[in-house]
């Protein structure tokens, strides 16, 4: 029996690690780190980072290679075909590491509740027969470190949120009946896509990280200053995980 336990550990800061967190690491016999190729080196940095900082008996950490994504013409395929071979990664190491079962801890960026595919890869072991009890230790989001960052509320005052894609709003636009939206996963800028007038957005780069850039104002002029940020910092730094916040005017002016 292999005991799971999906941590989330915030969006790179240690300082976001909860003290369920850190003891679930401790208790574990065995984390695994992947490793996601030269150019997103710093996000095993961090892990790695994190890992010495808060660890203080005999857990072992192993890295790993995570399997590439394809990129074919349709999107959920490539993505499942993915998830498939991150299981079949994830046994390999299970099965060299952890034998006779025990302890396994994977540490999530943000929480394993939102937009984040660990639970999912999870139920692959189970239908391919892996013995496996799964545990959550929740993390802080980008979204909370996003609003945190900007000292903003999330939703307006008794009114919903919208959470979706960039590859949502590219191809669908303003998401009917919303009048708050969070855009995670945007590998552009899908903003540019809108109509600007009366749409205000907060926007958040490498939020809790040592080079976290911040963003907001009326969409017509912040949208293209982010857009010119977005892709130097790209540049620089070979890779990029950002979330942004975007809020339409009421009617009543709110």
């Amino acid at each position: 029996m292999i005991d799971l336990h999906l941590i989330g550990i915030g969006t790179g800061n240690p300082d976001h690690l909860t003290a369920q967190a850190v003891a679930a690491m401790n208790r574990a016999d065995l984390i695994l780190l992947p490793r996601k190729g030269q150019a997103k080196s710093d996000l095993i940095d961090l892990r790695r980072e994190i890992c010495a900082q808060v660890l203080t008996g005999p857990t072992r950490i192993v890295e790993f290679d995570l399997p590439v994504r394809g990129n074919g013409a349709t999107y959920l395929d490539d993505v499942n075909a993915w998830h498939d071979a991150i299981a079949d990664a994830w046994r390999v190491q299970i099965a060299e590491h952890l034998p006779g079962g025990g302890k396994l801890a994977l540490l999530v960026w943000g929480d394993p509740s939102l937009y984040d595919s660990t639970l999912r890869i999870a139920d692959r072991l189970r239908s391919a027969g892996v013995e496996i009890a799964v545990r959550v230790v929740p993390g802080i989001t980008s979204i909370q470190a996003l609003t945190a960052a900007h000292a903003m509320p999330l939703n307006p005052l008794a009114g919903p949120v919208t959470i979706t894609t960039g590859r949502l709003l590219r191809a669908h636009g303003w998401p009917a009946g919303a009048d708050t939206i969070v855009v995670m996963l945007d590998s552009g800028c899908a903003f540019e896509g809108l109509q600007p007038q009366g749409i205000t957005i907060w926007w958040g780069a490498y939020l809790g990280m040592a080079h976290e850039a911040l963003e907001q104002g009326p969409l017509a002029q912040a949208g293209p200053r982010i857009a010119l940020r977005r892709a130097e910092l790209r540049a620089r730094h070979g890779w990029i995980m950002d979330v942004y916040l975007m809020r339409r005017e009421l009617a009543d002016g709110t």
